[in-house]
C-alpha cells in the first residue's frame, strides 16, 4: 500500500513538472551543479565496484543501502561511474535515479547518459536510454542534439548519430549554424552522410559557405579551419 502511494506521488510531480515546463529548465538542474561525495557516497560507491561481480550480494547491498543515500550523494555517484567509464554500474544508477521520488525529467540527466554510453560504443543501452527520454518528453536544445551527434561520430557510430541528427531535424527549435558546423566536422570521414547534412546545412542557411576537406580541411600552418563561415 505504501509503495502504490508512493508511486503515485511520483506521477503527480513528473505530471505537474511536466505541466510547468521546468522539465530541461538549466537554472534548476541539479545535474549542472558540482557533484561532491559525502563518506557515505564514497563508501556505496567503492562497494558496488567491489560487488559488481557477485550479483547476489550486490543486489542486496543496492537495496539495503543504495536507496539510502542522500540525492546529493546519489547524484554524485551516478557522475563519477559515468566518469570512470563503468557502463554497467551507470545503468544501475540510472534506474534507480529515475524512481527516485524527487526525480524529474531532464535534459542534462540524459545528456550525461547518452555521452558516457557513446564514448563505450553501447548501441543498445543508448537506444533504451533514447526511449526513456522520448516516453518523458524531454527536450533536447539544438546545441546539445549537435554535441550528442559529434559524440557518436567520434565513437564510430553513424547510424547512432545520423539517428539523433534526424531528431534534431525534426525538433521545433529553430536551427543554429553552430551544431551543424559541428557535425559537418565530425562527418569528414563519412563522405556521403557528409553530403546529406552539407545540403541541409545549405537550404536552412543560404548566406554560409561550407568548405569540404581535403584541400581546405587544414590550414598552412596545420591548424584546421573553420568548417562553415559567412559568405
Amino acid at each position: 500500500m505504501w509503495r502504490l502511494g508512493r508511486n503515485l506521488l511520483r506521477h503527480q510531480l513528473h505530471v505537474r513538472y511536466a505541466a510547468s515546463g521546468a522539465a530541461s529548465s538549466p537554472s534548476l538542474s541539479i545535474w549542472r551543479r558540482r557533484k561532491e561525495m559525502g563518506k557515505e557516497g564514497l563508501m556505496v560507491a567503492k562497494e558496488l565496484k567491489r560487488l559488481q561481480c557477485h550479483p547476489g550480494r550486490f543486489d542486496r547491498f543496492m537495496k539495503a543501502h543504495v536507496s539510502r543515500l542522500l540525492k546529493s550523494d546519489l547524484v554524485a555517484v551516478l557522475a563519477e561511474f559515468q566518469r570512470q567509464n563503468l557502463v554497467s554500474l551507470s545503468m544501475k544508477l540510472y534506474d534507480v535515479v529515475r524512481k527516485e521520488i524527487w526525480y524529474r525529467p531532464d535534459m542534462f540527466f540524459y545528456r550525461d547518459m547518452l555521452m558516457m554510453l557513446a564514448r563505450n560504443k553501447k548501441v543498445d543501452e543508448a537506444r533504451m536510454v533514447w526511449n526513456d527520454l522520448k516516453g518523458e518528453e524531454v527536450h533536447f536544445d539544438q546545441h546539445t542534439f549537435g554535441d550528442l551527434v559529434r559524440a557518436f561520430l567520434d565513437n564510430g557510430l553513424p547510424d547512432e548519430a545520423m539517428w539523433i541528427y534526424n531528431e534534431m531535424r525534426s525538433s521545433p527549435d529553430r536551427p543554429l549554424s553552430l551544431p551543424y558546423r559541428v557535425i559537418l566536422k565530425g562527418l569528414i570521414s563519412y563522405p556521403e552522410l557528409r553530403e546529406k547534412v552539407k545540403d541541409d546545412f545549405a537550404d536552412l542557411f543560404p548566406d554560409m559557405i561550407v568548405y569540404d576537406p581535403p584541400e581546405d580541411l587544414f590550414s598552412d600552418d596545420g591548424h584546421s579551419v573553420t568548417e562553415c563561415e559567412e559568405d
